[in-house]
């Protein structure tokens, strides 16, 4: 599985070439952790909220989603390149999915209740390489402050 996932980054994704479930999930899961480590400071309650978001997402056991986690952390140490898990999940995923990727990593974001600079670039360029616009983040980030309940 992972190891799909990594020889799969060293090549380049295929425009319309379904991404396996499992090697989807863990880029997922790789841009989540990216999305937390951003403001350099990987907060408990970020790993909580990767977790929450995975298990939500995928339909998963508290075990399973934190072990999903764990693999999304072996794959962003691994690559350390944003740009490769944001080709694959926009090869592989459909983009009427992608808004969900986006509100998750929003999710992420937003669990330390500390939204920095680097978080809003970041944010900035990952909605433009999954091929959405700014309206598709502004509704991703309200759909996650909604369900975090920061209003």
């Amino acid at each position: 599985m992972l190891q799909d996932l990594l020889r799969r980054l060293s090549g380049k994704p295929e425009e319309g070439g379904a991404l396996p479930a499992e090697d989807q999930r863990i880029a997922v899961a790789a841009l989540l952790v990216i999305a937390a480590h951003v403001d350099h400071d990987y907060a408990d309650a970020e790993r909580a909220q990767i977790d929450r978001v995975l298990a939500e997402r995928y339909g998963l056991s508290a075990d399973a989603a934190s072990r999903l986690r764990a693999q999304g952390e072996a794959a962003e140490a691994a690559s350390n390149d944003m740009y490769k898990f944001t080709a694959l999940i926009k090869a592989g995923v459909p983009h009427e999915e992608r808004d969900g990727v986006l509100e998750a990593l929003w999710r992420v974001v937003l669990a330390d209740a500390n939204r920095e600079m680097h978080e809003e670039a970041l944010m900035r360029r990952v909605t433009d390489l999954l091929g959405l616009d700014s309206r598709d983040s502004v509704e991703a980030r309200r759909r996650a402050q909604s369900a975090l309940n920061l209003g």
